[in-house]
């Protein structure tokens, strides 16, 4: 289980997926037959930037206990 605080603080999502899109990231929340809900967790200055929390974020899984895992989306 994948919880994250998103960039602006707002909202503690459990996320299905994390998916970079562009400069973005996004996360799947819930999903129902072919729809499938995503949320904005964070926008960065590049993808390359991005990309590097998407790392941080896998380091954060792998480094985990495998029962639930938290994140809080830098603000940069």
């Amino acid at each position: 289980m994948l919880w994250l605080i998103t960039q602006n603080k707002q909202s503690l999502v459990n996320v299905k997926e994390v998916t970079v899109k562009g400069k973005n990231i996004q996360g799947v929340i819930g999903s129902a037959s072919m729809d499938e809900w995503s949320k904005t967790l964070g926008k960065y200055n590049s993808n390359e930037r991005a990309m590097e929390i998407l790392k941080e974020i896998f380091m954060r899984i792998d480094e985990g206990n495998g029962i639930s895992v938290t994140f809080s989306m830098p603000e940069k």
